[in-house]
């Protein structure tokens, strides 16, 4: 399948490799289906582009990269659209949001629960958290 006139032209997807997000993401509840694009760079982030909105995109990161207590445990009501067993079946992800000024912030109050063996996804928002919306990467201290 083709998805045209995106951020990365024209992309080629494997219809079996689509993430679905059941309920849409917040915001964007109306686009349920992306696709993951392959990084040019190695590093943690990567873009996920919506199929039925080809201007619609995001970067997304395992916020553990950054944060290494950083834990979602997903509710059993979060199990069932995400067709997940158990709770080592679900992965916690970040969207990434850089501002013009090249602050790097990520979303630790409203995840992406994904299975990777469903293919499926949803997004929730975290209450009674600490997390930010806009939680600024901490500060790497300069090794001597």
């Amino acid at each position: 399948m083709k998805i045209k006139n995106t951020r990365f032209g024209d992309i080629e997807y494997d219809p079996q490799e689509v993430i679905t997000f059941p309920q849409g993401l917040i915001g964007f509840e109306h686009l349920r289906r992306f696709v993951v694009m392959p990084n040019d760079k190695d590093g943690p982030l990567f873009w996920i582009q919506s199929i039925e909105d080809p201007a619609i995109a995001f970067i997304l990161t395992d916020p553990t990269n950054f944060f290494l207590n950083y834990r979602v445990i997903p509710e059993e009501r979060e199990k069932e659209p995400l067709q997940a067993v158990k709770e080592d079946d679900v992965y916690a992800l970040s969207i990434v949001t850089v501002s013009q000024d090249k602050k790097i912030t990520l979303n630790l109050a409203a995840p992406i629960l994904f299975n990777p063996s469903s293919k499926r996804a949803i997004q929730v928002i975290l209450e009674g958290t600490e997390y930010s919306p806009q939680t600024p990467l901490p500060e790497v201290k300069p090794t001597k």
